[in-house]
């Protein structure tokens, strides 16, 4: 059985101005929540260091925040950011793990930023999140739909070689359960009793900095990779240096940086029936 990547929250943070803006996006489509005359009710699945958590007491600032990851080491970082808030809410973090998530409470606000595509059957449990909102309440959510560019073709294409294809087949290969937006849009819909805003947008992000795509995704994609060789740091080092020289050649610097385009998914669904 594959073990859970283990993360560091220092390398994903390293590269916060680009992982952050799609989510700002996504909370400008999020429409106004059903909290009148009380606090709203919000959790962020899959909330990571809990820097962009923290982006949605600046929105809602009297709301209670409930930040869930599966990740001792990102809770740890979190942990930080937790407390009263400057607008009078609450600002917390929990353990959960988005396989298996079953909201405790009524939500006006179910969010999650480029964490669900760890979960391979992650579409299956949107409908019930729905269904868990208060009517008027919103799931929103979005995913990195670029894995078919360079920088995760040619990580899959590595593990798959003779050289590492017994330690390691499969590990770059994990995300083919994404949908479009227009799968997602499609499966809510059907669900019913919600409407659905859905889109894509690909980034053409100007990253900086020797091997810059190699430092991206040392905090995301390679996260499977580094942790199944974690305990045989030569190996580790021999996998990374192979994948680097394929990354040069697929992501050449230019005068002003690398360029890295990098595709998102985004969903946004609010409910519009079911009982107060």
């Amino acid at each position: 059985m594959d073990l859970a990547p283990t993360w560091d929250p220092q390398q994903y943070l390293r590269h916060a101005a680009h992982r952050t803006r799609p989510f700002r996006d996504l909370l400008a489509r999020v429409p106004e929540l059903p909290a009148a005359g009380r606090p709203a009710r919000i959790a962020d699945l899959g909330c990571g260091p809990g820097n962009v958590t923290a982006l949605l007491t600046e929105r809602w600032p009297d709301a209670h925040v409930t930040g869930l990851d599966s990740s001792p080491d990102m809770l740890k970082e979190a942990a930080g950011h937790a407390g009263p808030t400057p607008g009078g809410g609450h600002l917390d973090f929990a353990p959960a793990d988005a396989t298996d998530w079953t909201p405790e409470t009524a939500y006006d606000l179910i969010v999650s930023n480029a964490a669900l595509q760890w979960v391979p059957d992650h579409p299956s449990s949107l409908p019930g999140w729905i269904d868990s909102l208060r009517p008027g309440g919103t799931l929103a959510f979005q995913v990195p739909g670029n894995f078919t560019s360079p920088s995760h073709a040619l990580l899959g294409e590595l593990c798959e070689t003779p050289r590492w294809r017994e330690r390691l087949a499969g590990h770059g290969r994990r995300f083919v359960h994404i949908l479009s937006a227009a799968g997602y849009l499609e499966l809510l819909l059907a669900h019913g009793g919600c409407t659905v805003d859905a889109w894509e947008t690909t980034y053409v992000q100007l990253l900086q900095g020797q091997d810059a795509v190699l430092d991206w995704v040392k905090g995301t994609a390679l996260r499977p990779v580094l942790t199944a060789l974690e305990g045989d740091p030569q190996a580790q080092q021999e996998f990374v240096e192979e994948y680097r020289d394929l990354l040069r050649e697929a992501y050449p610097p230019g005068p002003q940086g690398t360029l890295f385009p990098f595709r998102r998914i985004f969903a946004v669904a609010t409910r519009t029936d079911g009982p107060q």
